[in-house]
């Protein structure tokens, strides 16, 4: 190979450049990463919904030595604990080596992602065909979500407080459900309309059968044979569908995408992608300097509110629970404590260019994403990471042989987006967001690099097994 020039060398040294990770990874970290994001796409497949993703969470937890918290019981380091808020959003920690007071490494991500929720009167019959009525969840474009397989998950309590899961279309020889569209050769008008109204939100009513019960004449008789249906299998009548949580998501699994393999195409990848992360580099902690927390949140995608939202107080809560065990008070905790606020930004897409301002945007296999802020037009309701920190987060990355990029959520004009970085800054604690950067956020297939996942693993693992303070 020849030697390189003084102005490569030059360039090199002075310029910001995104490395590619498939031109600077060996061939030994390319498999590395391919093996990780196998089961990354098992958690996918068994985690499609909040409730889910937490189950999961925390068979795996567990499996690695974390235990329920117990505030009445002491902590000393090594300790690996863990809270389940409601079954929809999940703590967990390992208690550091130092004073608790030097401030804790925080990764924190949502492992709920954009839907089709059951309304609570959703069962309905119209022209002998029976419907369940919708209501969407976070920000997605309706017509995606037409005459795409969906299946349904959830729980159902009835008035007794049993509780009882659905999962319909996921096996093999399961039905699944879809939202139905018109014919092109009927569709005139319906071209006509702006992508925003070609479904509106009051159609978007899933179709779940067709056969009436039989020897019954009656009004309803689809309906009433799909209550008999559900009513066999799970046990529960109309009334429950008030006390359910019942979401419609795609019924496909995660694939491999491209004749490389380079990609995973799935539903959840925002946020699950970064939860997942996260989540096994807590794993693989073994007695670090800092105690390391890791959130995994619910109802970002509306908002962050609710008790399982990362509006609630349960971090704090938590936090301050650890602290006090530990002999300290949280306060002197939060400002010394490091976060990476994870969740996913936006990858350079060339079929559309006119979307993102190219140089400070993200793009495939270049690695995880470091954004300094998100927010839209002028900053507005963000967090927006200190120099300082943004300098502490390049070192530790660089010094652990992340590959890594920037990345801004589209044009000034355009962009915007909100994380949960915001609400853990609020207590005083220096955050920054950092993630995944995708193709087709929020549809219903999302479109990752392997690269830039197991890379994502790796940043995560770099802060929670840090020995150095900013």
């Amino acid at each position: 190979m020849a030697e390189k020039t003084a102005a490569e060398l030059l360039r090199e040294e002075l310029c910001y450049q995104p490395k590619n990770a498939f031109r600077v990874l060996s061939e030994d970290e390319l498999e590395q990463a391919d093996a990780y994001c196998e089961d990354y796409k098992t958690f996918l497949d068994r985690a499609k919904t909040e409730r889910e993703a937490v189950s999961e969470a925390i068979k795996l937890a567990e499996a690695k030595g974390f235990v329920p918290f117990d505030h009445t019981k002491p902590l000393k380091a090594g300790d690996k604990v863990y809270v389940d808020n409601r079954g929809k959003a999940l703590l967990l920690a390992v208690i550091g080596t130092r004073p608790i007071e030097e401030g804790v490494s925080i990764a924190a991500a949502h492992v709920d992602s954009p839907r089709l929720d059951l309304k609570p009167n959703p069962l309905y019959e119209d022209h002998a065909l029976a419907y369940l009525d919708t209501h969407y969840y976070g920000g997605i474009k309706k017509y995606q979500w037409m005459t795409i397989p969906l299946a349904l998950h959830g729980v159902v309590v009835r008035k007794d407080g049993s509780r009882v899961t659905v999962c319909i279309g996921e096996s093999a020889d399961d039905p699944v459900l879809c939202i139905t569209d018109l014919l092109p050769h009927l569709g005139a008008n319906q071209m006509k309309k702006t992508a925003a109204e070609f479904i509106g939100g009051e159609e978007m009513n899933i179709l779940i059968g067709s056969r009436p019960i039989p020897d019954d004449e009656g009004a309803d008789a689809v309906k009433l044979n799909i209550l008999k249906l559900l009513n066999e299998k799970y046990g529960i009548t109309e009334t429950d569908f008030l006390s359910a949580e019942l979401e419609a998501v795609p019924a496909y699994q995660a694939r491999d995408v491209g004749l490389d393999r380079s990609m995973i195409g799935a539903y959840g990848h925002d946020d699950r992608v970064c939860a997942y992360t996260a989540l096994t580099a807590t794993f693989a902690l073994e007695n670090p300097a800092y105690t390391a927390v890791t959130i995994l949140a619910d109802k970002e995608e509306t908002g962050s509110e609710g008790n399982t939202g990362m509006q609630s107080a349960y971090l704090r809560y938590f936090i301050e629970d650890i602290a006090e065990a530990l002999g300290t008070n949280a306060r002197h905790v939060f400002r010394s404590s490091l976060c990476l606020s994870a969740d996913v930004n936006v990858a350079y897409d060339p079929l559309y260019p006119d979307t993102v301002e190219a140089r400070n945007c993200a793009a495939l296999n270049q690695g995880v994403v470091l954004t300094k802020y998100t927010g839209a037009r002028g900053k507005g309701d963000t967090n927006d990471a200190s120099a300082e920190l943004m300098g502490f987060f390049r070192r530790i990355m660089d010094n652990a042989d992340v590959v890594w990029q920037i990345g801004e959520l589209g044009k000034v004009d355009l962009g915007g987006g909100g994380t949960v970085a915001k609400y853990i800054a609020d207590l005083d604690v220096n955050t920054v967001d950092l993630g995944v950067p995708v193709l087709s956020m929020h549809a219903p297939f999302e479109v990752v690099s392997k690269q830039d996942v197991y890379m994502t693993y790796k940043a995560f693992y770099a802060l929670l097994s840090r020995d150095e303070k900013l």
